[in-house]
């Protein structure tokens, strides 16, 4: 069992910037595929940037890439998610997830965090 946790949620201004952590634990990290997606209330769950366990294969979303940019750490069985520029339409609920292979669908990711939100004042 994987239990993952978020943090670095907050309320930022547009263009403004904010780095989320989520930390694993229970799971051979550098084996999961790491994702993060984020909600909106009363929308579908929406794919933001993903990357493989070596860390040498990442993907974003359209919508966020040049501007958000995915890592991860594993000697400290943490990923990152830094977001520059970020718009009002960022807002949302942001989410880890792990999985077994590299993919953007979230029903392919086994284990999530609880989310963190995320907020940009326009």
């Amino acid at each position: 069992q994987v239990q993952l946790v978020e943090s670095g949620g907050g309320l930022v201004q547009s263009g403004g910037s904010l780095r989320l952590s989520c930390v694993a634990s229970g799971g051979t990290f550098g084996s999961l595929v790491m994702g993060w997606f984020r909600q909106v209330s009363g929308k579908e769950r929406e794919f933001v940037s993903t990357i493989s366990g070596s860390g040498g294969s990442t993907s974003h979303s359209v919508s966020v890439k040049g501007r958000f940019t995915i890592s991860r750490d594993n000697a400290k069985n943490t990923v990152y998610l830094q977001m520059n520029s970020l718009k009002p339409e960022d807002t949302a609920v942001y989410y880890c997830a792990a999985a077994i292979h590299f993919t953007a669908y979230a029903n392919q990711y086994t284990y999530w965090g609880q989310g963190t939100q995320v907020t940009v004042s326009s």
